[in-house]
């Protein structure tokens, strides 16, 4: 029996020659395995190396604003480079792309400590987020290409535990050296280019890259201005939460032990909440449970801008924090794709994901400032705000528009942080009841 070939990608027994032969039973999700632990790699050391620079320029004597663009840096590049890379890999093919891209992000850790300046060090992040932005473009395109309609679910769930996982034991990474020393930077540069090991030995051929025209945001705000309003200030959330947590660990003073757990709790708390947050908006309705969701995220951060920033309670807040900011991103999502018709949703994403950029830049830019000529307080007001904002803007639609009929809801799928458009191919492509239509 010869291997059917699946849906943008290139039947394993055809490509070896072979028919019958040894691949013929290959499992997509066992044949991620090397892609996905080369982006846990590159995780890992992207948020190491984000989480170093935020304390370290503390120690530095940077200014909290400098640290605020130094950090917005990083999302601006990410931003854009969502938008150019692709070019280069229709040019010259994810290979070659991946092999250059990440070899640039292993000299900017290098650089970091070579040029210590606000000026040199907002450069290298902003050059770091163009290329982290072009090596999550490749491996998603890799992951869809082995995905089946079987599968499609597992991976993309298998992509957001790599990539968030990744990112929190980098934030654990912080206690194995001093930050005051080059260790850490060195240790950053090798987990990436340790990455293109297993990335560039998991294909033998380039994936096709399937993004389509992106949707127009006038458009997408006209069919799901809630989509847009939230996926928005969900950004700024995340730019804030994310880009400005390590300075505001080392402002406040928390003890060094205690950064790494401090800086690791949002990430822990989104990889295991947003299952349980998305299996309760299935049943109950979208609306309701986003609402619910950024309210609590909003209360949380109240709490934790009135007790003491020393409390082991800020742990266990920042879990919550975490878990409630990242869900409510794949919620807005899932909401934005039950509005939507199937021809529309990647380019729907891609136009989701640029917005959510723009947030994340505009967070750093503003609250931190705003941390250092008021208080450092303003880390978690500017949250309570953002999600406040959320909440509000949620309440009043329902009010104004009915929701969709739970039975015509997509299924819920967690939606990784900082992913690209391609990632949308991974979600999956039907409704849990078809249209009577």
């Amino acid at each position: 029996m010869t291997g059917q070939s699946h849906s943008g990608g290139t039947d394993i027994n055809d490509e070896a020659g072979i028919e019958g032969g040894p691949f013929i039973s290959v499992n997509p999700v066992v044949a991620a395995r090397g892609l996905l632990l080369g982006i846990a790699l590159l995780m890992a050391g992207n948020g190491l190396q984000r989480s170093l620079l935020g304390v370290r320029s503390e120690s530095e004597g940077f200014s909290v604003v400098a640290i605020g663009v130094v950090m917005a840096s990083y999302f601006a590049g990410f931003f854009l480079g969502g938008l150019y890379v692709q070019r280069l890999i229709t040019r010259v093919g994810h290979i070659r792309v991946f092999a250059a891209l990440a070899s640039l992000v292993s000299g900017a850790a290098l650089v970091y400590v070579l040029f210590i300046s606000p000026v040199s060090w907002a450069v290298m992040m902003f050059v770091t987020g163009v290329c982290i932005s072009g090596l999550v473009v490749v491996a998603e395109s890799w992951l869809n290409d082995m995905a089946t309609n079987a599968t499609r679910g597992r991976l993309l769930a298998m992509y957001m535990v790599t990539t968030m996982g990744g990112m929190t034991v980098g934030q654990f990474l912080l206690e194995t050296a001093d930050i005051d020393g080059f260790k850490l930077f060195v240790l950053a540069s090798l987990l990436v280019s340790a990455s293109l090991v297993p990335v560039t030995l998991s294909a033998s051929s380039n994936p096709p890259l399937g993004v389509p025209e992106p949707l127009s945001t006038r458009e997408l705000a006209r069919n799901v201005p809630t989509g847009v309003i939230s996926v928005f200030w969900v950004g700024t959330s995340a730019g804030v939460l994310m880009g400005l947590g390590a300075v505001y660990a080392v402002t406040v003073e928390l003890p060094a032990s205690r950064i790494s757990l401090f800086l690791a709790a949002p990430l822990l708390g989104s990889i295991i909440m947003q299952w349980p947050v998305g299996w309760l908006s299935d049943r109950v309705g979208r609306r309701p449970v986003m609402w619910w969701v950024a309210a609590t995220a909003s209360a949380i951060g109240v709490a934790l801008a009135l007790i003491d920033p020393r409390s082991w309670l800020v742990i266990v807040l920042m879990f919550g924090l975490g878990g409630m900011t990242f869900s409510l991103y794949s919620l807005t999502i899932a909401y934005t794709a039950d509005w939507l018709p199937q021809s529309q949703l990647t380019a729907a994403s891609a136009s989701l994901v640029r917005i959510n950029g723009v947030g994340a830049v505009v967070g750093p830019l503003v609250v931190a400032p705003a941390m250092a000529y008021a208080s450092a307080q303003a880390y978690y007001w500017a949250l309570v705000v953002t999600h406040g904002l959320i909440a509000a803007y949620i309440g009043w639609r329902v009010l104004f528009r009915n929701p969709v009929p739970k039975e015509l809801q997509r299924a819920f799928v967690v939606y990784p942080a900082r992913a690209s458009a391609v990632a949308s191919n991974l979600i999956g492509r039907r409704r849990r009841v078809h249209d009577s239509s």
